[in-house]
């Protein structure tokens, strides 16, 4: 009698520590699940960062890009208007030479004639 209260006692330790094995792997194996779904999301949101960041880099460079190009146009339009000015002064200062070389030349004749 002995011999089967013991061997019951081994067998209900036995089949404790079977179903204690079993709860543990089961829980070890939901948080690896867990685990592997919380990197999975980690990912998703990694990537849609890197893209979002990649998206407002290559705006970025496109916005630059226009005020390069706008830059560029003032640029040549301030050298247009820069030339039609040198030529305004340089005809001006022709004329207002031409303009003194006549009163000289007036006042000249002027004093020749008294």
């Amino acid at each position: 009698m002995k011999k089967v209260i013991f061997i019951l006692l081994v067998a209900f330790i036995s089949s404790g520590t079977v179903v204690s094995c079993k709860e543990a792997t089961s829980k070890a194996k939901e948080a690896s699940e867990e685990a592997s779904k919380s990197l999975e999301e980690a990912g998703e949101d990694l990537q849609k960062a890197a893209d979002d960041a990649s998206d407002a880099l290559k705006k970025a460079g496109e916005e630059t890009e226009q005020a390069l190009d706008s830059l560029k146009k003032v640029g040549e339009e301030t050298m247009e208007k820069a030339e039609e000015a040198g030529k305004d002064l340089k005809d001006a200062a022709e004329k207002a030479g031409e303009d003194l070389k006549k009163a000289a030349e007036d006042a000249k004749e002027k004093m020749d004639n008294q």
